[in-house]
């Protein structure tokens, strides 16, 4: 019933999963270009550029051809200031008709010209000049610019005022006796000349451009090269290489990138080489098992008296049960060797909770071998950062280690404490047991290692897993001899293993 309907679970959800693949099929098919990238982030600036270039230039082409014509414009306005005279206390012009023609000769521009007196009144040339503003007003004899829009044609103007009365005949009001000279221009040749510079620069430009974008282009695939090198020789190599990829053979832009993959080629390896030890290690242990369960099955096929027909199920229980519990731990000890921090989030867990609720969990496998089975805490709840399925994974491993070990009518202690001076959690099993050898500690953590003479059933897996959860923790694990042993031929065992309250300092451990 279970397997149907979650077959229908599945079924019935299949349709909203083929509706997110397809919502985030075109996110996934968003690809970049590097190439493509790069060339955008050359162009788009240059692009934004050369027409703030051109106003630029334009602007300084102006100001350029401005230059020639307005020193023109001030000699115009010196020339036009010695013609002018006095005469019977009036200003007169000495301009002669020729005199006249060439000084309103242009092909191109219209020059006017303007001389007025003091009281405004006109001497010579154009009256319909407007006489510049009292603060635009110079000194006498210093000539000034201005542009004046008149009658829709922009000009050039050149002014100055020029005083034609004797110092020792000045007035009180010097400026009454000022003559004014204005030469105004049209625009003509000054804006031919500026579009001629920019014409210069410009045109040039054309040509440039589309050699500089070719050779950026030729650039940026040179310099993209060894990246098609890098993925040839990625793509060269065996399906089982995961050898780390030399980073001296790649730009040094690159070698952040190949020192990743080299990190997830070592990750990977670490991850097959897991499996494959996996994987035979469960081939060879599972051999001794399966054999025998074969080998009672085909003797109970044999027999024809009730009892041993009994005899040979009961072994066959027996090896099955074995097989079931090596096939448990080696799930387990996979699953203890594949946690990261990814897969392993840390939560606070109450050590004293935890220990006791799987004490109580082996109050009967205790009770099945008249053992003792009892536990010691603080008056004080102890807290860590850990993993609370894999921890108790680890403690009943412990304890059944213990059980197992501990002969009849003895005792097992599992206690929670803790070091404040070095901020350790401390949680310790103590048994009666058999004890183990100081040249055999190091071994006993070891997958399938039995220690000779032992004579306990077990697959040798049980401390492998201990260690493996452990070390996950970053915990440190011990094994002690029991201080207080109930009986001198069983000098007992204590492994304790000490937590860092604080999962982000570094482990200090005991002395």
């Amino acid at each position: 019933m279970s397997t149907d309907s979650s077959v229908a679970d599945t079924s019935n959800s299949a349709p909203a999963a083929s509706e997110n693949i397809l919502l985030q099929q075109p996110e996934e098919k968003i690809q970049r270009s590097l190439f493509g990238e790069i060339l955008d982030w050359m162009l788009a600036p240059l692009l934004l550029l050369w027409p703030m270039s051109i106003a630029i230039t334009y602007l300084v082409a102006k100001s350029i051809a401005n230059q020639p014509f307005d020193r023109a414009l001030e000699d115009k306005v010196l020339v036009l200031a010695q013609q002018v005279k006095e005469f019977d206390g009036q200003a007169i012009t000495q301009l002669s008709k020729p005199a006249r023609d060439i000084l309103r000769a242009d092909d191109l521009d219209n020059i006017h010209f303007q001389i007025k007196n003091a009281k405004g009144d006109l001497i010579d040339g154009d009256q319909d000049i407007p006489p510049p503003a009292d603060e635009e007003r110079p000194a006498a004899g210093n000539i000034q610019f201005r542009n004046l829009s008149l009658r829709g044609i922009d000009y050039r103007i050149a002014y100055s005022y020029i005083d034609l009365t004797p110092p020792t005949k000045k007035t009180i009001n010097p400026e009454s006796s000022q003559i004014m000279i204005q030469v105004a221009e049209t625009l003509e040749k000054r804006a031919v000349l500026a579009n001629e510079i920019i014409k210069g620069v410009v045109l040039p430009q054309f040509i440039i451009l589309p050699i500089a974008l070719a050779l950026v282009w030729f650039a940026l695939s040179r310099g993209l090269s060894p990246l098609a090198e890098l993925q040839q020789r990625i793509r060269a190599r065996r399906p089982d290489d995961l050898s780390p990829i030399d980073s001296r053979q790649v730009p040094e832009e690159i070698t952040p990138l190949v020192n990743s993959l080299n990190d997830m080629l070592a990750r990977l390896a670490q991850t097959i080489d897991i499996q494959k030890r996996f994987i035979a290690d469960a081939a060879h242990q599972m051999k001794t098992p399966l054999a025998g369960m074969r080998m009672q099955s085909e003797l109970a096929l044999r027999q024809t008296d009730q009892e041993e027909i009994r005899r040979s199920l009961l072994q066959l229980s027996t090896s099955s049960e074995a097989a079931t519990r090596l096939i448990n731990q080696l799930l387990t000890l996979a699953r203890a060797e594949n946690q990261t921090p990814a897969t392993r989030p840390l939560e606070q867990v109450n050590l004293n909770e935890l220990a006791m609720n799987v004490v109580r969990d082996w109050i009967q496998a205790s009770f099945a071998k008249k053992i003792d089975l009892g536990f010691e805490q603080p008056e004080f709840p102890v807290i860590i950062f850990a993993n609370p399925l894999m921890l108790r994974e680890m403690l009943s491993n412990l304890i059944d280690n213990a059980i197992r070990y501990t002969p009849a009518e003895h005792s097992i202690t599992v206690k929670v404490s803790m070091n404040e001076q070095q901020a350790l959690a401390i949680i310790e099993v103590e048994d009666n047991g058999p004890g183990i050898p100081v040249t055999e500690r190091e071994h006993v953590f070891e997958r399938f290692y039995r220690i000779l003479g032992s004579n306990v059933q077990g697959s040798g897996l049980g401390l492998a897993i201990v260690r493996e959860i452990a070390q996950q923790h970053g915990a440190q694990i011990e094994i002690l001899d029991n201080p207080h042993p109930q009986d001198p031929q069983f000098p007992g065992t204590v492994f304790r293993i000490s937590f860092r309250l604080n999962p982000f300092d570094e482990f200090i451990g005991e002395a």
